[in-house]
């Protein structure tokens, strides 16, 4: 029997009964990581990664949450669960399950190449491994970090020197943090919107070191035209900006890396920055799992199941989910 299968609520554990990541209320929800379209609310119970909890309850409230440490297993109804870092934002895990003489992985969102702001992806062998596909085409590969925030770094500093302000639209949870991390607060003041603001507090309460960020209010006009300022995608195009004059303005998202989604967007400029594998990643961390059969989930997952039947010879299939409606969502660029 499968260990996971696809219900109406959700990813089943038909043996331990349970789900993983939800998106209908259910009794029990494994949640892999905290953002919307992974984590919802009226579940009656959730288990998360520990490191996680900080950003679960800033998203969804008083919920009733039990959390393992990373590694740590639990047993329930005979099913060995265990959570293991994913590399995708603060807390995010992959979940390990283990009955009958089989191991499956449900992966959720995540990357293999590390970064400051959570652990580091950690491939976990297996028989059975549920991977998402958001970037699951050849075209995507992404720069070392080191080379993109120098890039972001020098468009900042070039807007300071000519008085501008620099607003860079990122999402809220997990990319304005990651960027934070690499930002050099010596351009200038570092700004801070107020849907932003709330996540930097958590990450920096689970021992995240991030640089000073400020409101827009705590800095003086002057201040301004030297700051970077980190907003959501929704803050564009809102009466928010204005306060700013003349600014520059930029998208950091992987779909940065088409022409057509950065002229959609309409900024200044694109800097391909993403908190998920790159095809590169995710035939890496598939090889690495050592699985025999595979299951793609969300983003470009035809694609990738032809890849991997047809040259790695897995057996690999397409899983319907509704998952990747958040964190990296397409612009206008068909998933």
């Amino acid at each position: 029997m499968a260990l996971i299968v696809a219900r109406p609520q959700g990813l089943y554990c038909p043996a331990g009964d349970f789900y993983i990541d939800p998106w209908r209320p259910v009794e029990r929800a494994v949640i892999t990581h905290g953002h919307g379209d992974h984590a919802r609310v009226g579940h009656a119970h959730y288990l998360a990664a520990a490191p996680g909890a900080g950003v679960l309850r800033a998203r969804l409230g008083g919920i009733s949450l039990e959390t393992l440490p990373y590694g740590t297993s639990i047993l329930h109804h005979g099913v060995r669960l265990s959570l293991h870092p994913a590399g995708h934002v603060l807390g995010s895990a992959q979940v390990r399950l283990e009955h009958g003489g089989e191991v499956w992985v449900a992966s959720g969102d995540y990357k293999v190449e590390a970064d400051a702001t959570c652990a580091p992806f950690e491939p976990v062998r297996c028989n059975a491994f549920i991977t998402e596909s958001t970037f699951g085409l050849p075209i995507y590969r992404w720069q070392p970090q080191a080379a993109l925030f120098a890039q972001i770094n020098d468009w900042w500093r070039g807007n300071a020197a000519q008085g501008r302000t620099s607003v860079l639209f990122c999402y809220a949870l997990g990319k304005a943090q990651r960027i934070l991390a690499g930002l050099d607060p010596a351009i200038g003041p570092l700004v801070a919107h107020g849907a932003v603001e709330p996540l930097n507090a958590v990450y920096r309460t689970a021992g995240v070191a991030l640089p000073p960020t400020r409101s827009v209010a705590e800095v003086d006009p002057a201040g301004l035209k030297h700051a970077l300022v980190l907003a959501p995608p929704s803050a564009q195009n809102s009466p928010w900006l204005r306060r700013f004059g003349d600014y520059a303005d930029a998208f950091a998202s992987g779909w940065m890396q088409l022409r057509g989604a950065r002229r959609r967007r309409a900024v200044d400029r694109g800097f391909v920055v993403s908190d998920h594998a790159d095809w590169p990643g995710l035939l890496t961390a598939i090889a690495a799992t050592g699985a025999e059969r595979v299951f793609v989930t969300h983003g470009q997952s035809g694609p990738l199941v032809r890849w991997l039947c047809e040259t790695e010879g897995l057996a690999a299939q397409t899983l319907q989910t509704e998952y990747g409606d958040e964190d990296d969502t397409p612009i206008g660029v068909a998933a």
